[in-house]
């Protein structure tokens, strides 16, 4: 059940409930075993996008991406087993402070989950939430992990209601979800309005994000690119307009790379004398170093400057690089589709007129403390390039947008989306959506919006609600439990 609510179109009552049966499973006689069975489901379910990725440009037989799915559903129900095994010690202690420490614990292995083996922090808690209201403007003060203490809450205080038969937890949980979240998140936002105390200061801005929906290749096609080429440049020549932002997505012009095909460079150039910049991805390599080097990258080509560029940081594991390929060369053979990229070990953001792009290439938006960052280090608007065409028409690009909201709304920052096949997103500081072009549609999505600089709370120490979940988990822990 818990595994539908990362659908494409979730249904709503089930989210608010969604973790109910797991909190009831507590009582039962190896709770471990069966919350392991628990997110086994859940993942095989949310995650049932692979199949087709892994069919399609795996080129894998259905049956072994099928057992390669439940395998790694099978991997992450071991954090709802670790989950359920201690959960269970302190649902038959009771009292409130163990029952708070129950959503502690959840939230702590989501950080763990963030973490690990360079970190999986998909579909967290909160993003169940994302249609109710309050849910994301509170994520500026509490964060994603925050929102995700209150959902897990929720269904706790519910559970809880249900096998006692006291309804004081219920009500309490009822109370929470009914009156407090909304009338949080509204102050949350602040009802800034723009010009207001802490909101937006400068000028309106011009963006327009390009969609060439435009699919991924098995084997490289000389015609089909020729096309597909043309028809980012017609759109590119549609939307650029003085002044103006123009945003490809991830890997739009592959497998053209800026400062290796004058032809790129020389349709790059024709836009920027035409007065707009164009955002767009490609490969670099570390200048003037003996052993060469390459980075996934996000350029900015602006009228009259030279180009600036932003090195990802964050790289995909078995898909931009392999982990320990040095010490374990077998790793490299199972992985010969992988790319040899080197992660950024530094911040850096992008100038345009006026404004500072903080950039987060594809799966760098997930990650809630690293998209801090760049707003701590001075970013106005947030960036966002992917390429979902791996994914298809599934669940999968639905729910990255998820994470892109809860970014933008932690961080009260506009959010601009590129998506290659969709879903291109125009995402305002509250997380809400202003506009978007969905799963396999073509088209120009333009965008009016106000780079910002003030600080939210979770920008500023976004680690506080993980540190206070430490606590609460160390205090359950420490007390006597009732006779």
């Amino acid at each position: 059940m818990w595994g539908l609510c990362f659908s494409v179109r979730p249904w709503l009552p089930i989210c608010l409930v969604g973790l109910v049966p797991l909190f009831l499973l507590l009582g039962q006689p190896r709770a471990w075993l069966l919350g392991w069975l628990h997110g086994f489901a859940t993942w095989s379910v949310a995650l049932f996008w692979l199949v087709d990725t892994l069919t399609t440009y795996g080129q894998i037989e259905g049956w072994l991406a099928g057992l390669l799915l439940l395998g790694l559903g099978a991997v992450l129900g071991l954090y709802h087993l670790i989950f359920a095994a201690i959960a269970s010690r302190l649902w038959r202690r009771g009292g409130g402070v163990r029952l708070a420490a129950l959503p502690a614990l959840w939230v702590l292995l989501e950080v763990l989950r963030g973490f690990l083996i360079t970190g999986f922090p998909w579909n967290l808690a909160a993003y169940a939430w994302t249609p109710i209201p309050g849910a994301l403007p509170l994520a500026a003060w509490i964060g994603a992990w925050g929102v995700s203490f209150v959902v897990v809450a929720v269904s706790a205080g519910i559970a809880r209601g249900v096998a006692t038969r006291r309804w004081e937890p219920l009500a309490f949980v009822v109370l929470l979800a009914a009156v407090l979240l909304p009338v949080a998140g509204r102050w949350a936002s602040g009802g800034r309005e723009r010009g207001g105390p802490g909101g937006p200061s400068g000028p309106m801005r011009s963006a327009v994000l390009v969609q060439p929906n435009t699919p991924n290749q098995v084997g490289f096609d000389a015609a089909l690119f020729e096309s597909d080429y043309a028809r980012l440049l017609a759109l590119t020549h549609e939307a650029c307009r003085p002044g103006t932002l123009v945003l490809w997505p991830e890997s739009a012009a592959w497998p053209l790379l800026y400062g290796r095909d004058p032809r790129l460079e020389s349709d790059l150039a024709s836009f920027a004398a035409r007065g707009c910049s164009v955002l767009l991805n490609s490969v670099s390599e570390a200048p003037g170093e003996a052993d060469e080097r390459y980075f996934n990258s996000a350029l900015l080509i602006s009228p009259g400057r030279q180009p600036a560029r932003y090195d990802k940081r964050h790289l995909v594991p078995f898909g931009e690089y392999v982990p320990l390929a040095s010490v374990f060369s077998f790793i490299s053979s199972l992985a010969r589709n992988a790319g040899d990229f080197s992660p950024a070990d530094r911040i850096q953001l992008l100038d345009w007129e006026g404004e500072r792009l903080g950039p987060a290439i594809c799966y760098e938006v997930v990650f809630p403390d690293e998209v801090a960052q760049l707003t701590r280090a001075g970013a106005t608007v947030l960036v966002s390039l992917t390429n979902d065409a791996w994914y298809g028409d599934t669940a999968a690009p639905w729910q990255h947008l998820r994470a892109a909201r809860f970014r933008a709304a932690e961080n009260r920052r506009w959010l601009l989306r590129a998506a290659i096949t969709g879903v291109s997103a125009v995402v305002a500081p509250d997380g809400s959506v202003r506009g978007e072009l969905g799963v396999g549609e073509s088209g120009l999505l333009r965008a009016r919006f106000e780079g910002r600089s003030d600080l939210t709370p979770f920008a500023r120490a976004p680690w506080t609600v993980p540190a206070l979940c430490a606590a609460l988990l160390a205090l359950a822990f420490g007390r006597r439990p009732r006779r």
